[in-house]
This record gives structure tokens, sequence and C-alpha cells, in this order.
């Protein structure tokens, strides 16, 4: 469920957040070890243990 609701993100703006931070970009592919973003920065990689939240942005 969780794997499905993640896919189907995929391609969207979406909000991740960590306990450091929130990032901002579209989804381009989430794996079992990391994030990738792509926004307004850059690229952004963020490992999958620090990630806390994946939603989509409003």
């Amino acid at each position: 469920m969780k794997e499905d609701y993640l896919t189907d993100l995929i391609g969207k703006s979406v909000v991740v957040e960590t306990i450091e931070m929130t990032y901002t970009g579209n989804l381009v592919e989430v794996s079992h070890q990391d994030v990738h973003l792509q926004s307004e920065i850059g690229w952004v990689v963020i490992p999958i243990e620090r990630v806390t939240a994946i939603r989509q942005a409003e």
C-alpha cells in the first residue's frame, strides 16, 4: 500500500520532511535507499532513513 502511494506521486510536486529540513520538488524516484527530487535549487537526494514523511504538495 505505501509503495503504491509513493509510486503514484512520481512526477508530481511533493513535500519531503526530515527531522532537519523540509524539501519541496518534483518526485523523480523512490528506492529502498534514497528519495530523488528535482527542486528549484537542483537535484536533491535524501537518504530514506532520514525521511519522516512524503506527501503531495498543495
